[in-house]
């Protein structure tokens, strides 16, 4: 079995949960198989110390020829404001070319996308900054509301502890489910939340930025049920039709029929996943009007159909109960 070459990319001001987390679990892939499966490198643009946002400073080795297996690229504060050298551009060309992979965790995104490496790619970030990285690299299919995502060999995630479910689904992809239910086991977290499960905190942190847009929000939210057009949010705004979808664009980085969806879905996932209640009734309370209509937003969505979903989460629960009795 070879020993794959793993190395992570990061960046000054760089969140240390974005890359120790997947580091850790490939770490404990290693402890838990008692062989050495990863050969695991930290890497940096300048090489040396590398100062993360919570001060702390961390040892790397400088980009240069050598190739890896897998190329992880940590977020910071550089690839968020789409700050890229050409040095590093090239560098991660090269890296997609040779790598059997290479993935993005978090801002870590706006490295691959400014690399042109994510272009014609479906690809997630952190949902805070997924508009300005679709603003900035129209060319990427962005999906805001994914935990991670793959596109052939381009994997990327949301930020913080979303770059765990990444490594636990890339060390899967490589040993298979028992060896990543192990090692989830190990960091006493669940295997494996799927990668199409929402980012939960989106949509409670959806706001607009203007009392207008937010009094249209809150309405949307108290009212899924009923019929939500453009022109009915736009009345509750105060604004004409054309305003409010301009506005609203602006403000929330998604149009009014994609924010109603999301926030259909994410009601209607809570009722499914916490409840008994038949798809078709929770379909018809959270504004779907249909089990089938709710079905095909799931789909697009989270990657899964409710069924599914209410099957993984009863399994989450039983793995729970299982792990707490051990």
């Amino acid at each position: 079995m070879p020993v794959r070459d793993t190395a992570f990319l990061i960046f000054t001001d760089c969140s240390m949960l974005d890359f120790t987390g997947p580091l850790s679990a490939f770490d404990a892939a290693n402890r838990v198989s008692g062989k050495q499966l990863y050969r695991l490198s930290l890497l940096s643009e300048p090489g040396g110390m590398i100062r993360s946002s919570a001060g702390a400073c961390i040892q790397t080795e400088r980009i240069g020829a050598a190739s890896f297996d897998t190329l992880v690229v940590a977020g910071g504060g550089a690839p968020r404001e789409g700050l890229v050298s050409e040095q590093l551009r090239s560098y991660i060309v090269r890296a997609a070319q040779r790598s059997r992979r290479i993935a993005g965790v978090c801002t870590g995104a706006f490295v691959l996308a400014a690399s042109g490496v994510l272009d014609g790619k479906r690809a997630t970030t952190h949902w805070r900054v997924a508009a300005k990285l679709q603003k900035m690299h129209p060319k990427v299919l962005v999906d805001s509301d994914r935990i991670y995502s793959r596109d052939g060999s381009v994997w990327t995630s949301a930020g913080i502890s979303a770059g765990i479910d990444l490594a636990l689904a890339l060390i899967e992809d490589d040993h298979g489910t028992d060896l990543a239910r192990a090692v989830a086991r190990e960091l006493v977290v669940y295997h494996r939340r799927p990668g199409g499960q929402s980012q939960f905190s989106a949509l409670q942190e959806m706001d607009g930025g203007s009392d207008r847009i937010r009094r249209a929000l809150s309405f949307a939210r108290e009212h899924l049920q009923q019929e939500l057009t453009v022109d009915v949010l736009a009345e509750v705004a105060c604004l004409s039709r054309r305003q409010f979808d301009r506005a609203f664009t602006a403000e929330t980085g998604q149009t009014p029929a994609k924010a109603i969806e999301q926030m259909r879905a994410e009601a209607a996932r809570i009722r499914v996943e916490e409840s008994s209640d038949p798809l078709e009734q929770i379909a018809r309370t959270t504004g779907f009007g249909d089990a089938e209509r709710m079905r095909r937003a799931f789909m697009r969505l989270f990657g899964q159909p409710p069924q599914t979903l209410r099957r993984l989460a009863r399994g989450y629960e039983e793995q729970g109960r299982l792990e707490t009795a051990a």
